[in-house]
């Protein structure tokens, strides 16, 4: 089957960290760009972060900027998202898929990417 799993969700207090995998399976992530999408309760999915596919070029959306980073270890077919300073509105269902880097950045990801696994749920609550 081709998509990713992710997976690193759970449960944390406001101000801690967790570290999110994004695992490809079925196909090669090597020549996509990869972004981290989340989607909260009752609101649209978005974009939160992004790493090209060959210089690995990251961008960051306002509400993640600071706080979250984002790699990927192309042998591994996996990507990562290390989130600090978690905050409540943090809360949300993550998803990471594959597209072209231009298309996450100009906001239409979304509509563009593909391969999209089943998520993992982060909870930021105390």
């Amino acid at each position: 089957q081709v998509q990713f799993v992710e997976s690193g969700g759970g449960l944390v207090q406001p101000g801690g960290s967790l570290r999110l995998s994004c695992a490809a399976s079925g196909f090669t992530m090597d020549y996509y760009a990869i972004g981290w999408f989340r989607q909260a309760p009752g609101k649209e999915r978005e974009g939160g972060s992004c790493i090209s596919a060959f210089d690995q070029r990251t961008y960051y959306g306002d509400s993640v900027k600071g706080r979250f980073t984002i790699s990927r270890d192309n042998a591994k077919k996996t990507v990562y998202l290390q989130m600090n300073g978690l905050k409540p509105e943090d809360t949300a269902i993550y998803y990471c898929a594959a597209g072209a880097y231009n298309d996450f950045v100009s906001g239409s990801g979304t509509s563009t990417y593909h391969y999209w696994g089943q998520g993992t749920q982060v909870t930021v609550s105390s």
